[in-house]
């Protein structure tokens, strides 16, 4: 889960609800640049963090706080197993778009163990061998797999807060065309991309946030059922070409 900090408690998103998030943003992008199989990636950037159940295991820091999914200590191979044969229920594109995403945030952790190595060397076997029975182009399958690694990280800096302020540009990464976009925030608190790279001219996405005054938890069951009673409120952001 997603966690900030503010003066009347904490702010939680939910890694699925992030995902939608960036699903939503995904969505808006011009169709004539669209990367290759758009639907299929949506579905994949929208299905990416499925497994992520915040109600199971410890979600606690040490000191009692909610855990930021940034201070997770790793990520179980039985669980990114089970996150690969998920997404193999939509289709091998989705599962290939997913694949990738495991490879690119896991690589650094290889050597750790032998499991986590035997489960990375079946995942580029896996990449390998869609690739050759939809028999899509490695430039296509890395321009949609850009574009899916672009809208969640326009999504986690909208759910982080990390939006500069006094309007300064924020760099997203480059887009399934290889360009750099920056995300701008302006005083009357409307976002723009630069350079513009949606089908209109002015949307507004949103994703939900549970609201908790309570500051630290005995444990995590304390917190799933604060979590479960906690209201609910809907931030917005505006995007605007300008």
């Amino acid at each position: 889960m997603i966690v900030n900090l503010e003066q009347d408690g904490w702010r939680v998103i939910y890694h699925r609800a992030h995902a939608l998030l960036a699903a939503q943003l995904a969505g808006q992008w011009r169709r004539k640049d669209a990367p290759p199989r758009l639907y299929e990636t949506v579905a994949a950037i929208s299905h990416h963090d499925d497994l992520e159940r915040e109600w199971e295991g410890n979600e606690l820091t040490e000191a009692g706080m909610p855990l930021d999914f940034t201070l997770e200590q790793g990520t179980s191979v039985k669980k990114l197993a089970e996150q690969i044969a998920s997404a193999c229920y939509r289709g091998r594109w989705v599962t290939l778009m997913t694949s990738m995403h495991i490879s690119r945030l896991t690589e650094p952790s290889r050597g750790t163990s032998k499991e986590l190595d035997k489960f990375l060397d079946e995942q580029l076997e896996l990449q390998q061998r869609y690739q050759q029975e939809l028999e899509i182009p490695q430039e296509d399958i890395d321009a949609a797999y850009a574009f899916m690694q672009w809208c969640d990280r326009l999504s986690l800096i909208l759910c982080q807060r990390k939006l500069p302020e006094d309007e300064r540009a924020l760099e997203v990464s480059k887009g399934p065309d290889g360009k750099r976009y920056d995300v701008v925030q302006f005083r009357d608190d409307r976002v723009t991309v630069r350079p513009w790279p949606f089908e209109d001219e002015e949307f507004t996405v949103n994703v939900e946030v549970c609201k908790l005054s309570q500051v630290k938890f005995d444990n995590s069951a304390e917190l799933a059922k604060a979590l479960q009673d906690a209201p609910v409120e809907t931030l917005e952001w505006t995007f605007e070409k300008r």
